[in-house]
């Protein structure tokens, strides 16, 4: 016997003849469930009749009585089958999102127009104030910033977005202005410039351009297709195109997505910080101070009359030692301003790095020049700048905090009202011990890292380190942040750079301005250890291994032991900041960083990140890459080094 909706039939019973008449009638449309089993018991009941064959039961059952014993049956098992359709659908949905991820980002554009269309585009004379109301009524996260030509047609000239514009408003407020002067202020003296624009292609999927605005931290993705801008993709583009709309609308949703989530409380509060913050917290109520290490090394095979290409060309003496002969320069400066409010005189440490380009050689100019002039005038321009009543050539006075960006273009412009030919990349930082921030420009392939110490609990799982067991590892040491670092291609990296001349735009890939340059801020946290350099120490030295030689400075100076942090934390509330012993040790961690970066670049035997990065790019070469090195690296701790107290705690 066999049982179908939980009647039994016999051996005889043709069960295909039932299955295939009660599908033919649900395939004539949407019928009642009924209706459906009606007309299936009426057609089988017709075809058994013909041919004889009996029904369960008695011969003198009738439709009507099967249709009873059906519908309780198939009721049962629709109520059963419902539940499980929902998850089949949630299953299908899901299914979707993935497929979602590698259709065209050109398909989501068209699929936003067709539901809306509003030209994202502002004229670079616009106010902040009519921005603000161009995105509200347009529904804008972003926008192209235009200027009309005489032919009707529209250039391109940069982009803004909502979030550009609230930075205008904080920036102007902070500066003193009024509300009328900050909402008069024109869009076009605030965009990010059309050279710093990241953009998608049309054929780029949406997985590759949510990888791109994660990465880069952009909500507003422009798709440029053979030279025009066809578009603005957002996230939540992205999410609209994956839903329909009755996931949004209807009353079913509502009661799935809102009714059991909306209105908080009138005794809903803040949760306390977790636990694992309250110290930091509690820190961050006192300033923070920096002790800076400084090595140089020049390139292994220089000497007064050039630079050899291998150990043949440079000859039986030993490996070039004279950092006068780098190519490489930096500047510390430690000078007081006003903060933001202008009232106020604080400490302020300002520190850069540049990397001279050497193929100036070969037109007779010295690739030190530039380098060096540069990171001079950005030291002089701090200490005029902290000297009450000095004035610059204009007649302006630097009276507040200068950001990086304004003091390396500034100092550019110093360079080369000199007439100093040359080129090179740089790197200049602000850290503000108050605000316990870390501000920077970088301009091609030099740049900043910062170690910090992050339990695996709190790191979360994507964060863990993988390779070795829990049990195993010494410390939790991770890389908080890496600066981003510009190149027009592989080893050709954007500069600052004088010819004699004034060059028209797009004359020299090359060459850009400071405004041109990666600009950031990151949060500095008591016991991190920052790295700012060259690339000499990045395309020798890995990520990894610079954290490795980091924490072994620190365990063997006794700053972190068995990478317990918690015990750190204790000494730091008793205390004991061990201020002194940083200041006296972090020289010999720049030290070990800048010798490695040299072992390596002799190195022919393993690839540098150098020589992964070329091949990669289809460039033969193995081993490292010989090249100035500069490094300059920072300890950052709760007490000033000239603090008595902080070095008899040391």
């Amino acid at each position: 016997d066999t049982c179908v909706f939980g009647i039994k039939f016999s051996a005889t019973f043709p069960l295909p003849m039932a299955s295939a008449a009660l599908r033919s009638a649900c395939s004539r449309g949407n019928v009642a469930l009924s209706a459906v089993l009606e007309r299936a018991l009426s057609e089988t009941w017709r075809v058994c009749t013909a041919r004889q064959i009996l029904f369960p039961g008695s011969c003198d059952c009738k439709p009507p009585l099967l249709l009873r014993q059906f519908s309780t049956a198939a009721e049962d098992t629709t109520r059963l089958s419902s539940s499980t359709k929902d998850d089949h659908e949630e299953e299908k949905k899901t299914a979707q999102r993935r497929d979602v991820a590698e259709i065209p980002i050109a398909e989501v554009l068209r699929a936003k127009h067709s539901y809306r269309w509003t030209e994202p585009v502002i004229h670079r004379n616009a106010s902040v104030r009519e921005a603000i109301q161009a995105c509200i009524d347009g529904g804008l996260s972003g926008m192209m910033v235009i200027e009309r030509e005489s032919d009707g047609h529209s250039k391109v000239l940069g982009m803004t977005t909502s979030r550009d514009l609230l930075r205008i408003m904080s920036t102007g407020l902070k500066e003193g202005k009024t509300n009328d002067e900050v909402m008069g202020l024109r869009v076009g003296d605030f965009m990010t410039p059309i050279s710093q624009v990241i953009y998608a292609k049309p054929e780029e999927t949406v997985r590759e351009c949510l990888q791109i605005m994660a990465k880069l931290g952009i909500k507003c993705l422009p798709v440029l297709n053979h030279g025009r801008i066809e578009g603005l993709i957002t996230n939540r583009d992205i999410s609209d195109y994956t839903m329909d709309a009755r996931d949004r609308g209807g009353k079913k949703n509502y009661l799935r997505n809102v009714s059991e989530r909306v209105g908080l409380s009138s005794h809903t509060s803040m949760a306390e910080p977790p636990p694992y913050l309250r110290g930091h917290l509690a820190l961050e109520q006192t300033p923070l101070y920096m002790n800076l290490g400084i090595a140089e090394l020049p390139h292994p095979f220089k000497t007064p009359d050039g630079v050899g290409m291998n150990r043949r060309d440079h000859g039986p003496q030993g490996y070039s030692e004279d950092a006068d002969l780098s190519e490489d320069a930096y500047f510390v400066a430690n000078v007081k301003l006003h903060d933001e409010t202008g009232q106020t005189l604080r400490d302020f440490i300002y520190m850069g790095v540049a990397d001279g380009v050497g193929s100036w050689r070969e037109y007779g100019v010295d690739p030190r020049d530039f380098s060096h002039r540069l990171m001079g005038e950005c030291e002089n321009l701090l200490r005029e700048a902290s000297q009450k009543g000095k004035r610059l050539p204009e007649g302006q006075k630097f009276r507040r905090v200068i950001s990086p960006a304004e003091v390396l273009a500034q100092a550019h412009e110093r360079v080369k009202a000199e007439n100093i030919i040359g080129s090179s990349t740089a790197c200049v930082a602000l850290f503000d011990g108050v605000r316990h921030q870390l501000h920077f420009s970088n301009l091609g392939d030099s740049g900043i890292i910062v170690l910090r110490h992050i339990d695996s609990d709190v790191a979360g799982s994507l964060k863990r380190d993988r390779v070795t067991p829990r049990i195993e590892r010494k410390s939790d040491l991770r890389v908080a942040f890496v600066s981003q670092q510009q190149l027009k291609s592989f080893n050709h990296p954007y500069q600052l750079g004088w010819t004699g001349e004034n060059l028209e735009d797009g004359e020299s890939p090359s060459f850009k301005s400071a405004a041109d340059s990666c600009t950031s801020s990151i949060h500095v946290r008591r016991g991190d250890i920052i790295i700012m350099a060259t690339d000499g120490l990045y395309d020798n030295l890995d990520i990894d291994d610079i954290t490795k030689i980091a924490l072994q400075w620190e365990q063997g100076h006794g700053f972190i032991r068995g990478g317990d942090i918690v015990a750190r934390e204790e000494r730091w509330a008793m205390g004991s900041s061990m201020t002194g012993l940083s200041y006296e040790a972090i020289g010999t961690l720049a030290d070990k960083l800048c010798e490695k970066a040299r072992e390596n670049s002799l190195d022919s035997s393993v690839d540098s990140p150098f020589a992964i990065l070329a091949k990669e790019n289809d460039i033969m070469w193995s081993g490292g890459m010989p090249d100035d090195c500069t490094i300059l690296a920072i300890h950052v701790v709760g007490r000033a080094a000239d603090d008595v107290v902080g070095r008899e705690s040391g």
